[in-house]
């Protein structure tokens, strides 16, 4: 009887909540209020041609490879940040290496890398979720091929000092660093620049988040020309929708609403972490686009807080089952008017368990 691998099923399940999400989505880090106007009007310029012919990625690449100022040899565009943390273990990692991961973090990486036979290895973070730089560096062996760095981190907001990052790098010269930078516009800072030095270091981008195209996938893998090459074998000349790439140029074009969208953002992020310092609610300071907060000690009470929330009209993400976050939940930024319906909510669930708002709480 035909079986699959071992290794896949091995392989944890990943199924995101996705069905029913009626009320504002503030449970899966998209963007709250759209994309670009550019994008759309791209959208219905296209015609039967452009559906007609299989997508050429090639000049959009080069587009992105400008906006990145790299070489377009070191940048691949993929089906989402998930299909480059893919392509990146079927390129490196063979049955019985090791991959590294900082814990709790993005599902993924865990998945991908076990699915291609590595043994994942879990390095927790430090206390209040911070960086782990010296355990992470001690568990390097002559096993180790990739290690997989969120940064900003999800689901805690947490950031890895660059310095440190480059420390890593150039510690395990045999592995892959994957440096994800999927929240990078709500942070500021980057390895791109770095990884022209460091032919091991590759650093992801999406345009899921800050640009508002999360139902298009698109993401970008950057890394060293000759690196990427061995990448590319493994990637389908097709993985990008022409639809998608007739986008990009658009969405690139207008860091205008892009600066604005995230000015917005910060701005909620500080008010947010005001309001539950304030409130005296357990939170973790964020860099990302969303805050992880402590619900309760407990699933159960995360979960009842995730039900009165959506009874509220708001949708929050529980990660209680995250390492070190039992009783979390994460609760994703939107502008301004976003926030009102947000910290509404927030208002009368915290009553209704009889937390006295306004009050600090030490």
């Amino acid at each position: 009887m035909l079986s699959s691998r071992k290794a896949v099923l091995s392989v944890p399940s990943y199924h995101p909540p996705l069905a029913a999400r009626q009320g504002l989505r503030l449970d899966f880090n998209e963007n709250t209020a759209g994309c670009s106007v550019r994008v759309l009007e791209r959208l219905r310029k296209l015609d039967t041609e452009a559906l007609a012919k299989y997508p050429e990625r090639e000049s959009v690449e080069t587009r992105v490879a400008e906006f990145l100022k790299v070489a377009p040899a070191g940048v691949l565009l993929t089906n989402g940040v998930d299909e480059a943390i893919h392509l990146l273990c079927q390129t490196y990692l063979e049955p019985g290496d090791e991959a590294l991961l900082v814990v709790p973090t993005y599902s993924m990486y865990r998945i991908y890398a076990s699915a291609a036979g590595a043994e994942v290895i879990g390095v927790p973070a430090e206390p209040q979720f911070r960086f782990p730089t010296e355990g992470l560096m001690k568990r390097i062996g002559r096993r180790t091929r990739l290690i997989a760095i969120a940064n900003p981190n999800n689901p805690t907001g947490a950031v890895a000092p660059q310095e440190e990052l480059l420390q890593i790098a150039r510690s395990a010269p045999n592995a892959a660093l994957l440096v994800d930078e999927a929240y990078f516009e709500f942070y500021g800072q980057t390895m791109v620049e770095a990884q022209r030095e460091l032919p091991n270091l590759f650093v992801t981008r999406t345009f899921s988040k800050a640009y508002g195209l999360a139902g298009l996938r698109l993401g970008v893998l950057v890394g060293d020309a000759g690196q990427m090459q061995a990448v590319r074998r493994v990637s389908s000349p097709y993985n990008v929708n022409a639809i998608a790439l007739a986008c990009l140029p658009e969405a690139l074009d207008d860091q205008t609403f892009i600066r604005q969208y995230v000015g917005e953002i910060l701005e909620s992020r500080r008010r947010l972490q005001e309001f539950l310092e304030t409130s005296g609610i357990p939170f973790w300071p964020s860099q990302a686009n969303f805050v992880l907060m402590r619900a309760g000690q407990s699933k159960p009470e995360a979960a009842k807080f995730v039900e009165d929330m959506r009874q509220r009209g708001i949708l929050v993400r529980d990660r209680s089952g995250d390492p070190g976050c039992e009783g979390c939940v994460r609760i994703t930024l939107g502008p301004k008017d976003h926030l009102g319906r947000l910290m509404s909510a927030l208002e009368d669930t915290f009553e209704k368990r009889g937390i006295s708002l306004g009050v600090p709480r030490r």
